[in-house]
C-alpha cells in the first residue's frame, strides 16, 4: 500500500496569513474547482459501488456508512433528509460514526482511533451479508473505520470505501474502492475543504441515483415526498394536478392527503379513475 499521504501534503500556497481576503477567497475558489473532475474520474468506480447498493437493497438489505471526523458527518447529513425527501423507511440508510450519532455535533476527533466501538455497532445492528458498508476516510488509514470494514470482511459482507489517497490501506478491505484523488488542501492537511466536498458531492450522487433506482423518482419528481409541511404539501399539490390532470387545486390536496403522496394517488387513480 502507497503510504505517501497526497492528502497530507504541503499545500500548493505560501504564508497564507499574508494574503488579502481577495486572494484567499480566489484561491479556495480554484482549488474547489478540481474536485468535480476528480469525481467525474471516479465515476466508474461509483457506478460499480451503486449498483451492488440498489441490488442489496432491492433485496431487502441496507446501506451502512462508517465514519469518522467531517466524512462521518457529512454521511449523517445526506442520510437524514432520504426519509423526507424520498418517503423511504428510516434505516434503509444509516451512518455509525466515530463517538455515535448522537453526539454529531461534538467533534470528537479522538473517537478515529477507536478500533472496538464499530464493529461493535455493525453487530449491534445486526449487519450481515444482505447489507453493503461503506467505509469514509480521506486518509485511507483511519483506525475507527479498517476496523469495521475487516470485521466486515471477516463476516462475508460485501464493502466499499470512499478515500482520497490511491493505493490507501482502506481498499484492501473494500470490494468496491471509490479513490476521488483531490490534491494537497489549501491549508495543509484540512481534508473537510476539498475533501469533504469530494466526499459531499459523492453522497449526494450516491443517494440520488440509488433513490430513482428504487422508483422513488419519476420524470424528474420527488413523488414520494413525505407530507411534513406546508411547503412540501403544496408542491407535491401541484405536482399531483399536473401529472393527474386535476383542475382544482383543493379536490387535489384532499386526494393527496387521502392517500399519502403523489406516487400513490396516481397509482389509485390509474386503477379507479379517482377524481
Amino acid at each position: 500500500m502507497n503510504n505517501n499521504k497526497i492528502t497530507e501534503q504541503p499545500s500548493r500556497y505560501r504564508y497564507l496569513e499574508k494574503m488579502t481576503v481577495e486572494e484567499i477567497t480566489r484561491y479556495i475558489n480554484e482549488e474547489d474547482g478540481i474536485v468535480s473532475g476528480a469525481v467525474k474520474k471516479a465515476l466508474p468506480q461509483l457506478n460499480a459501488l451503486i449498483k451492488k447498493a440498489v441490488s442489496q437493497l432491492q433485496s431487502g438489505g441496507r446501506l451502512f456508512y462508517v465514519g469518522a471526523g467531517s466524512g462521518g458527518r457529512l454521511a449523517v447529513l445526506d442520510v437524514i433528509e432520504l426519509p423526507t425527501t424520498y418517503g423511504v423507511r428510516c434505516g434503509l440508510f444509516n451512518v455509525i460514526l466515530a463517538g455515535g450519532v448522537d453526539r454529531l455535533i461534538d467533534a470528537l476527533e479522538e473517537k478515529e482511533d477507536d478500533t472496538q466501538e464499530g464493529p461493535q455497532q455493525l453487530k449491534a445492528n445486526a449487519v450481515g451479508p444482505g447489507d453493503i458498508v461503506v467505509g469514509i476516510s480521506a486518509s485511507g488509514t483511519t483506525p475507527f473505520v479498517l476496523a469495521s470494514l475487516e470485521y466486515c470482511r471477516n463476516h462475508h459482507i460485501p464493502t466499499a470505501c470512499i478515500v482520497s489517497n490511491p493505493g490507501a490501506e482502506i481498499a484492501k478491505y473494500a470490494d468496491y474502492p471509490v479513490e476521488v484523488i483531490t490534491g494537497p488542501e489549501f491549508v495543509s492537511g484540512s481534508t473537510r475543504m476539498k475533501c469533504g466536498t469530494a466526499q459531499k458531492m459523492i453522497f449526494d450522487i450516491i443517494s440520488t441515483t440509488t433513490m430513482i433506482q428504487l422508483g422513488h423518482v419519476e420524470d424528474n419528481r420527488m413523488v414520494n415526498v413525505a407530507l411534513i409541511n406546508e411547503k412540501i404539501t403544496d408542491r407535491a399539490v401541484k405536482m399531483l394536478m399536473e401529472k393527474g390532470d386535476i383542475k382544482d387545486y383543493e379536490k387535489a390536496k384532499a386526494i393527496l392527503l387521502r392517500f399519502g403522496s403523489v406516487k400513490a394517488a396516481l397509482e389509485e387513480q390509474s386503477n379507479n379513475n379517482v377524481q
